[in-house]
């Protein structure tokens, strides 16, 4: 029996990885702001700042 080129399909391999990849970066760093002790609003600006979508500086 031959062994399966691909977990789920060609196409969706690459798109569940991705996702994978989004959920483990979001839960660092939502674990990471916590224990600095900060609250939801400023772990999201810290979030948005990190991948570059917000203009204000640490």
């Amino acid at each position: 029996m031959a062994v399966p080129a691909y977990i789920i399909s060609r196409v969706a391999d690459p798109i569940f990885a991705v996702a994978i990849g989004i959920g483990a970066a979001a839960t660092r760093i939502n674990r990471e702001e916590k224990e600095k002790g900060k609250t939801s609003s400023e772990t999201w600006q810290t979030a948005l700042r990190r991948i570059g979508l917000s203009k204000t500086s640490p």
